[in-house]
């Protein structure tokens, strides 16, 4: 499939959550992983819309609704043994800086820091609610050796 096809924006895909307490995960988010808030739609303790930046990345979130017909498809975390069936990967200039500040935070770590093999350097760590994250400086749209 041609690329013709992808949007002409800044991010053509960009990761979507549900929360349980999506107020208290906007705070977070914002304070743990240096996310901005860009537009929240909220009707009190209801987040029906959110959306926060990083760089030129974003994430969606909302409140979990698991009556609407979009909700009835996820789960979160602590439904199904924390596990996750994916996982966002953001790329940070400062990953060791990242690292510490984030564990500092209250992230729980899943795994430590460390530098990587194949360039980079990355970690990754669970949200209060368990949404496994990962991070690292490894930036897969720079040019690299692919040997």
């Amino acid at each position: 499939m041609s690329t013709t096809l992808a949007a002409r924006t800044t991010a053509t895909i960009i990761p979507s959550l549900r929360y349980r307490d999506a107020h208290a995960a906007i705070e977070w988010l914002c304070r743990t992983f240096g996310f901005e808030k860009h537009v929240v739609y909220a009707d009190g303790d209801v987040v029906h819309h959110a959306q926060l930046v990083f760089g030129n990345g974003m994430v969606m979130l909302g409140s979990v609704a698991n009556d609407s017909a979009f909700g009835k498809h996820i789960a979160q975390p602590d439904d199904i043994g924390g596990r996750e069936t994916q996982c966002a990967y953001v790329v940070v200039a400062d990953c060791a800086a990242h690292y510490a500040h984030a564990k500092a935070a209250g992230a729980v770590i899943i795994d430590e820091y460390e530098e990587k093999d194949y360039g980079g350097a990355g970690y990754s760590c669970r949200d209060p609610e368990g949404h496994l994250w990962s991070f690292g400086s490894y930036d897969p749209w720079a040019a690299h050796d692919a040997s």
